[in-house]
């Protein structure tokens, strides 16, 4: 099953890297493992987001990729990716088994129901962008991890329902597994939802010894209480903003009314697995600014409100339906809370796919009860569903397994997308490094030339300066167009990104104005919150790339940010007093000195 299920995403097979793959894996170099000595193994493995050593699991997994490729190759990497994928279906056939035999279905109809259940999870149309987006490996590894711990802990509860053991070695597999998911994302945390939900369905808390019931009861109360309390108490004021979240133009109010429109639509994509509905980029998703604006919002929030209902209803009478449902909600809320994430991916369905699923099979099969429908229909019903999951999935692995053919149709979805004239343009300018032929960069060049006059943004006009820098046709009027974009764009994070992009093209040699750069600098630094060091690297370029003089303020505003006694701040005083830059040493020195005044 799990490798008819692959069959259908082998066409994206030969896609290229998107979208965060080359922050998290291209220009990750310590994911480039030439040995696989333990030094090089323990930097890959910590290496995500400046080695804070979050998610470790996963970024092993893209450094052994590389090794065994020999290169950034990104077919190895979806390989990889597909596997997990394949391991993840026949994992959750057996969880889905188990949770049918719990809830009362006959061992065969069980068997073939888990089997259907679990593929047409595999073969959905949403899977494709989870499975091929090669560095969401971080979010399919944690859901192979948490469906292992799950059908853990339905065969731990198995045993103690029926009276042949306490079930303690599965009891340990769910914190094995659990841990495990935990280092593949964060989110895995979620697991005691599921477990929640489960008990409060199919399991209803069931045990044949009297004492277990009444312990599994207080463990939940307990815990759920402590949850809430957490997240009443630590969560929200930590993290709830009635202003706009920094860098975004959204607050936390703003973010929850969105994220119930946001429910409803992935809602809608599962239900309604068209390929043009799925637009894998979602950066010009509408904020909704109250109940009424935009007018779906106040009846997205009464519908969900009224499907968690339902499902509270139904936990007895129909208990898969409502685990489903439960599972469905529960995975989501994390990604659809208050934290300032991006308001929309579609591999945050990956996990709640598997609720949405068992929901929906079970209203089917509650339907064919209701109306007779005989064996015949049934297997007609459920071979219609899976040609048309199928189909949609076919069509788009078609359209991952070119990054050019990928790049045309998000343009074509999203016109007023930056982002999805980024992934078109960088696609022809990945085969023009692969192949060195001009005309893949003129192509790229044409791409961020169009998409300026569909949207004015800082990484369109800066990747068109570089590009045709490159191909020496560069002008005055580019590097005009690029300083306008920036000094009209709104603050945020993006227009340093845009500067560091430059920076390096000029370190690195290419024929890229180091002048113009300078004065992108001055421009950035009122549109970007800067750290210390981001300071210091401003400072450093400005100095060796323009006059001295014209680097001090960034070296002043090193020092203003930089903590009290801070080495990097002391050998920078030392390297301008060797150069003969007194008066600005003496400067920081001061304002160095100026901090332990204050305290």
């Amino acid at each position: 099953m799990s490798c008819l299920a692959a069959v259908f995403f082998l066409p994206a097979l030969n896609g290229g890297f998107v979208l965060d793959d080359s922050f998290n894996i291209l220009q990750n170099r310590l994911l480039y493992i030439d040995t696989l000595s333990a030094a090089e193994l323990a930097n890959a493995t910590l290496s995500f987001h400046a080695g804070n050593g979050s998610r470790p699991l996963p970024m092993l997994s893209f450094a052994l990729d590389y090794w065994r490729a020999g290169a950034m190759d990104a077919t190895t990497f979806k390989t990889t990716n597909l596997v997990i994928h394949g391991l993840t279906t026949f994992f959750l056939a057996f969880f889905f088994r188990r949770l049918l035999l719990l809830a009362g279905c006959a061992p065969q109809r069980a068997a073939w129901g888990a089997l259907a259940l679990a593929f047409v999870w595999a073969v959905h149309a949403l899977q494709v962008s989870s499975v091929m987006y090669i560095v969401q490996r971080m979010q399919t590894m944690s859901t192979l991890f948490v469906v292992l711990a799950l059908w853990a802990y339905l065969a731990m509860r198995q045993v103690q329902i029926n009276d042949t053991g306490r079930g303690r070695g599965m009891g340990v597999l769910v914190l094995v597994f659990g841990a495990l998911a935990l280092a593949c994302k964060e989110d895995a945390v979620l697991l005691f939802a599921y477990v929640l939900a489960l008990e409060l369905t199919v399991l209803q808390f069931r045990a044949a010894q009297l004492n277990i019931t009444k312990g599994l009861r207080q463990s939940f109360g307990v815990l759920t209480l402590l949850a809430l309390l957490v997240y009443v108490f630590v969560v929200v004021p930590h993290y709830w903003h009635w202003d706009a979240y920094p860098n975004r133009d959204f607050s936390s109010l703003e973010r929850l009314m969105t994220q119930a429109r946001v429910l409803i639509m992935y809602l809608g994509q599962i239900i309604f697995p068209w390929p043009d509905s799925m637009t894998f980029i979602y950066d010009k998703v509408s904020v909704s600014r109250s109940l009424w604006q935009p007018l779906t919002t106040l009846p997205s929030i009464f519908l969900i409100v009224a499907l968690l209902a339902w499902a509270w209803r139904w936990r007895a009478y129909r208990p898969l339906f409502s685990a489903g449902v439960l599972l469905f909600f529960s995975g989501h809320f994390i990604a659809s809370n208050i934290l300032s994430l991006e308001l929309v991916f579609e591999h945050r369905n990956h996990f709640p796919l598997i609720g949405a699923v068992l929901a929906l099979g079970d209203l089917l099969v509650f339907a064919w009860q209701r109306w007779h429908v005989g064996v015949r229909g049934v297997v007609a019903c459920g071979g219609l569903v899976v040609i048309i999951l199928g189909a949609a999935t076919l069509v788009r692995a078609y359209t991952w397994g070119d990054s050019v053919r990928h790049g045309e149709q998000l343009i074509r979805l999203l016109p007023d997308s930056a982002r999805a004239w980024k992934e078109l343009g960088r696609a022809h300018f990945d085969r023009y490094q692969t192949t060195q032929d001009d005309s893949h960069l003129q192509r790229a060049i044409d791409v961020y030339a169009a998409g300026l006059l569909q949207v004015e943004e800082p990484s369109l006009a800066s990747n068109l300066v570089i590009y045709k820098s490159l191909l020496g046709t560069v002008e005055d009027a580019d590097w005009q167009k690029f300083l306008d974009v920036l000094r009209n764009a709104p603050h945020g994070w993006q227009n340093k990104f845009v500067v560091w992009t430059l920076m390096n093209n000029v370190n690195r040699g290419f024929d890229v104005d180091a002048q113009r750069v300078i004065k992108a600098i001055n421009i950035m630094v009122d549109k970007a919150s800067l750290s210390d060091l981001e300071f210091l690297r401003l400072a450093v370029f400005v100095y060796k790339n323009g006059r001295p003089e014209e680097a001090n303020p960034f070296f002043i505003a090193f020092a203003e940010s930089a903590p009290k006694g801070d080495a990097n701040l002391h050998r920078i005083i030392g390297e301008l007093l060797n150069e003969g830059h007194k008066e600005l040493a003496a400067q920081l020195e001061r304002i160095d000195a100026s901090k332990e005044a204050v305290k």
